[in-house]
């Protein structure tokens, strides 16, 4: 009996989840509270790194204050940001607004991830899609300087829910704000 009441409550907390994030997103406040964080391991400005060196260390990336983002919801293999989804964006864009006014020189790095269906190539070649897509929506749509964003593509690499299966949670976009990490 505890296994089937453990069960409902995953069931349940996961159920929560996709609907607190998985369809409406993070709200402005909750975006600006983790990208305006102190890293979780500060680094010392001799220690900085390239943004290449930056984005290959998954110990610095995940040092970094993020967000992920699963409320963005791309078609099947489309790297499309659909218009429906630009309210959703918004919120991210106001929050990097409020950023940028208090940290001069921040910088983010929007991470595309997929889920494991299709191949490793395509995969790829998809998540590095999806990132630019947010990239240039958040710079024409909402005026937020590109200077300040760069981007990366995962592909499956780095799963949130380790499956072969369609999964939506792992198609996502994580927002990380690197300025303490790159030279």
């Amino acid at each position: 009996m505890k296994r089937r009441a453990f069960l409902g409550g995953v069931c349940a907390t996961l159920a929560m989840t996709k609907v607190g994030l998985g369809q409406e997103g993070p709200n402005e406040a909750l975006i600006i509270r983790r990208l305006d964080a102190a890293p979780i391991r500060p680094i010392a400005p001799q220690n900085r790194v390239t943004l290449s060196e930056f984005k290959r260390r998954p110990d610095l990336r995940r040092a970094a204050p993020s967000i992920d983002i699963q409320a963005i919801n791309f078609a099947t293999g489309s790297a499309e940001i659909p218009r429906s989804e630009y309210r959703k964006v918004q919120q991210i864009a106001r929050a990097m607004e409020q950023i940028l006014r208090r940290r001069r020189g921040v910088r983010f790095l929007i991470e595309g991830h997929t889920d494991a269906v299709g191949t490793a190539m395509s995969n790829q070649i998809l998540s590095e899609r999806r990132a630019a897509s947010l990239r240039i929506v958040l710079a024409r749509e909402f005026g937020i300087p590109p200077r300040m964003l760069e981007t990366v593509g995962y592909g499956e690499d780095f799963l949130l829910v380790p499956t072969e299966a369609p999964d939506w949670r792992n198609r996502r976009v994580t927002l990380r704000r690197i300025d303490d990490f790159i030279r």
